[in-house]
This record gives structure tokens, sequence and C-alpha cells, in this order.
């Protein structure tokens, strides 16, 4: 396996969550007719809100499974990462466009665990 497979891996497939969670908010404007903002429609702010929410997201814990990658860290731990990240955010998009609390927060709350875990495991590895 390549060196960068699973950062490449998490920004291709993150990525193109992102892209469909963008094609959405355009979905909604043209079905909604609304071209700037939200318009007051629930849905649209949801989708706008959830498209929002991974481009926030996926930028930081990308560069940081990048620094993990350019410390040589084990295969095992990156990939526990990656798709622990990938999972909570297809998670967190659910229940953000489907209006499940549970699910939203269990995104979110996983989201941030893998983040915490991902820069701690740098700190470890850049103190030893």
């Amino acid at each position: 396996m390549n060196d960068y497979f699973w950062f490449s891996a998490l920004v291709a497939i993150n990525s193109l969550l992102i892209l469909v969670l963008a094609m959405n908010v355009s979905r909604l404007r043209i079905k909604h007719k609304i071209s700037l903002g939200d318009g007051g429609n629930k849905c649209l702010m949801a989708a706008i809100r959830t498209h929002c929410n991974g481009v926030e997201q996926l930028p930081v814990f990308a560069i940081v499974i990048l620094a993990l990658t350019f410390l040589n860290v084990s295969v095992n731990i990156l990939s526990i990462l990656v798709i622990g990240f990938t999972l909570a955010r297809l998670c967190h998009a659910y229940g953000m466009l489907y209006q499940l609390f549970l699910a939203r927060r269990l995104g979110a709350g996983f989201t941030y665990i893998f983040q915490v875990a991902a820069a701690v495991t740098v700190c470890a590895y850049l103190l030893t």
C-alpha cells in the first residue's frame, strides 16, 4: 500500500461527500427558487449548514492526517482515524438533513473524538 493511501482516501471520499452536499444545496435552491441565502426555508437552511459543517471540519482533519502520514504512523492507526472520521461525517450529514438529532449528535461527537485522537497522536509521535 502506498504511503499516502489513507490521506488520499480521506480527501477523495470526503470531497465527494462535500460535493454531494453542495449539489443538494443547489438542487434545493432551484426547487424553491432561492438564489441567495436560505429564504427562510428550513430544508435549505439545514442543507447549507450541513455542507458548511463538512467544509469546516475536513481541511483541518486532512492536514492532521497528512502530518501523521509524514510521521510514518502505522497504517492501522491511519485507517481507524480515516474510516472513523468519514463514518462520523456521514452520520452527521444524515442527521442534519433528515432531522435525526441522535445521528447528528453522534456524528458530531465522533467527529470531535477522531479529531482529538489524531491531534494527540501527532503530539505523541513528536514527543517520542
